[in-house]
Parts: structure tokens; sequence; C-alpha cells
């Protein structure tokens, strides 16, 4: 168990609620921006995006309280981002979103993380979200490493399960700190061994933060759900 010391440090990680049926993992990396995997924005049985009206950030939420609870205002995949498409690989190397939160983020204990460039195969690095056998605490799981590099994606000898999509993967510089090098987006097996997929932020997060600038409120006027309707979101594994 991590002590409270360790559990603070970990305080801009958050549970993304999807329509109060399921939940992805996210990070903050500004005051207002939460980095997350773009397949949580989608309902896996029809195609459609769920509306921003049903996704909260639960800001270091642990047994039952968060630090702090937003609303989106904007949800916007990856632009090359194909929930649909057949081609796995490809589908991975775009996977991620950023969601513009109604208001920011502003705690001493809340500090958005910054992003570093891609480690090289063989590098350790550590995952951090909310699984579902610890879906009420964001945890650290031991230290992977970086197995490949291949087209857009990682592979990564984490393990990661249900409840993980979106989260952030952490390289930790000589001074300790943790910086954000991907986001997990599916689980996999690589010669009979778990692996995970991870998305290569470098590009895609720079030409997704320039859509998100020139969007007009993405995600709004979906249809809505009718009260007591159920839906499965995009927010478990598939695997590519």
């Amino acid at each position: 168990m991590e002590s409270t010391e360790g559990a603070r440090r970990w305080e801009a990680v958050g549970r993304l609620e999807i329509a109060g049926e399921a939940f992805c993992t996210g990070a903050l990396i500004t005051p207002s921006l939460v980095l997350t995997a773009a397949h949580c924005l989608f309902d896996p049985a029809t195609g459609a995006r769920v509306p921003v009206d049903d996704i909260q950030f639960l800001a270091g939420w642990r047994n039952g309280r968060a630090a702090a609870y937003r609303r989106t205002r904007k949800a916007m995949p990856h632009p090359k981002y194909d929930f649909a498409s057949s081609d796995g690989v490809a589908r991975v190397g775009h996977d991620i979103a950023l969601i513009e939160l109604q208001h920011p983020i502003r705690n001493t204990t809340v500090l958005p993380f910054g992003t570093s460039d891609l480690p090289v195969p063989g590098a350790e690095v550590g995952v951090v979200s909310y699984a579902h056998n610890r879906s009420e605490a964001p945890s650290m799981q031991d230290l992977c490493t970086v197995i490949a590099h291949q087209s857009d994606m990682l592979v990564l000898s984490c393990s990661v399960d249900f409840g993980a999509s979106g989260s952030p993967v952490f390289a930790f510089g000589a001074d300790g700190e943790a910086r954000i090098v991907s986001v997990i987006s599916a689980k996999a097996e690589a010669d009979g061994k778990p692996v995970s997929l991870a998305v290569d932020l470098l590009d895609p997060l720079t030409e997704l933060r320039a859509a998100l600038e020139t969007a007009q409120d993405p995600g709004n006027g979906l249809e809505r759900m009718a009260a007591g309707a159920r839906r499965e979101t995009g927010a478990k594994f598939v695997k590519p």
C-alpha cells in the first residue's frame, strides 16, 4: 500500500466517469486539460460519441472522494483516430484524446504533469491507473520496460486490465520527477505473455492540441440517453 505522501504524488491522475456506467483513467497536463484514450469517448455498440455532459473527471479519486470534481466543456479525440477501423496498429497509434474541463483545477495538491520525449526500448516506465481490482484509488504498478517501438505505438511489458484505458505512462528523470511519455490504449499478447500497447505521444499530442484549439465544442449536440437506459461504453479494453 502506498504511503499518504506517495498517494498525493498522483492526485492529478483521476477517474473519468463515462455516463455513470464505466470509467477510464485520465491525467491532468494543464489546469484545464485531461489526457486520456480516444476510445473512451465512443460507444462501441453504435460507434457514436459519448455526449460531453456524460463525462466527469474526478481528480485524485480515492476511497469515495476526489480532490476535485469537474464536468467537461469539450472532448476531442485525435483527428486521425478511427474507432471503427480494423487496422489495430493505426487505431492504437492515434488513440489519444484531450478533455477540456469546464473550470480549471487550481489546487495546491493537484499539480498537472509535464510530458516528455519518447522512451527508448529497454527504458523503465510506470503506469498509474484505476484498474478493476483497484478502482477506488490510483496506484503505480511495478515498473516495467519498453519492449519495442512499432510504427506509432509502444509495446510495453506492463500487464494492465480493465479500467486502465487512458492511463498515463510515466518515465522518471534523474531528479525523480514523473513525466508522461505515453497513454495506455489496449492490452495484448506477445510470445504468449501479456503486454500493453501505448501511444507515441510526440507528434499526435501536438496535432491534438491544435485540433482542440480550433474546435467548436466537439461532442455537444449528441442525443442524450433516456433516463434509466444502460449504455456500454468504450472504456474497456479491446485487443487490437
